[in-house]
């Protein structure tokens, strides 16, 4: 694949491993607000503390998969679910292709900013603010930057759905690329 061609895959990349590239750029993600779940009794503390146990493991497998890279990295079925997981999963299986690896530490402050118990599935929603700046793409062989894989800060969001087997797993979200922090 060319570089330019690598370079915008990168740029997925980049949004897949922070949340998600269903919507990315297209949405403007809700205003932070400050957690209910303080307010709101156990059950929404419990569930901010479970959905962000899940999105910090979230960040954590996807880095640890394009590390390798691999697509069929056990954590990430600890953590993510479809469709998140399949995008997530053809996006290293991009990296392991084309011979790039994503090396280096991402920065993340994830917060809840929305619960919503009654629903069904229940699901709690994470606006984070990631630092992609120290976390590169590079050839595997040569160590070399991948053109147009530069980082930066920007707003994320993600939704941590609740499980019938009771975990909570990161299931959707999006990068907001355009929108800094």
């Amino acid at each position: 694949m060319p570089a330019k061609h690598l370079g915008r895959a990168s740029a997925v990349l980049v949004a897949l491993l922070v949340s998600a590239c269903s919507s990315a750029g297209e949405a403007t993600p809700p205003a932070a607000a400050p957690s209910t779940a303080a307010s709101a009794g156990p059950d929404a503390k419990a569930a901010s503390t479970a959905a962000l146990a899940a999105y910090d493991g979230y960040l954590a497998a996807s880095r640890d998969a394009s590390a390798d890279p691999d697509p069929t990295h056990p954590a990430l079925t600890k953590y993510l679910a479809d469709p998140l997981l399949t995008r997530v999963r053809d996006t290293v299986r991009d990296l392991e292709t084309h011979g790039a690896i994503r090396t280096g530490k991402m920065i993340s402050d994830p917060r809840v900013s929305a619960l919503d118990l009654a629903a069904d599935p229940p699901t709690v929603s994470i606006q984070d603010c990631i630092d992609s700046s120290g976390y590169k793409m590079v050839y595997a062989k040569s160590k070399k930057p991948v053109p147009g894989a530069a980082g930066g800060r920007y707003v994320a969001t993600a939704t941590a759905t609740l499980y019938p087997d009771g975990r909570w797993l990161i299931s959707d979200g999006a990068v907001h690329q355009d929108q800094p922090c």
